[in-house]
């Protein structure tokens, strides 16, 4: 689980957003919300948002050592039967899934993303993470949609 900063211009306003990315290490499906504000509060709200998104039950959440990534949050995991694990400081490589994607997001999506309005902005990070769930190839994955992947997984 990972938070993306990002600034878009309106006219000469700069307006700032915070895009929650979690993946699932085994499938590569992500689950993706925008925020307009970077807090533990928010935080716990995509813990719990994610936790209905999945298709699956979470059984370990890793993040680094960020300010919204602390206490509040940690127990908050604790509290429903999940471990929560922290990267060592300093080595966002061992965050490398959730940090590709977000190269992907930024090439991809945000290189071309035109919107009008917040509520604009959120309908199309959810059509953008069920294109990237259910249709778009990875290489990680040998060509396999997440989706694809997970049907593998269940099949086992």
């Amino acid at each position: 689980m990972d938070v993306k900063f990002l600034i878009f211009k309106k006219g000469k306003k700069k307006i700032k957003r915070f895009q929650y990315t979690a993946i699932d290490d085994a499938t590569r499906m992500r689950v993706l919300k925008v925020y307009d504000r970077h807090t533990q509060a928010n935080a716990i709200d995509f813990f719990k948002y994610i936790q209905k998104k999945f298709p699956f039950k979470i059984a370990m959440i890793r993040t680094d050592n960020g300010h919204e990534f602390q206490a509040k949050f940690h127990w908050e995991v604790l509290d429903h039967g999940i471990k929560h694990v922290y990267i060592r400081k300093g080595t966002p490589r061992l965050n490398g899934k959730v940090e590709r994607s977000h190269r992907t997001d930024k090439e991809e999506f945000y290189y071309h993303l035109n919107y009008k309005n917040d509520k604009d902005l959120k309908r199309k990070v959810e059509e953008w993470e069920k294109l990237y769930n259910l249709y778009r190839p990875h290489g990680g994955l040998k060509g396999k949609t997440p989706f694809e992947r997970l049907q593998e997984k269940l099949k086992k």
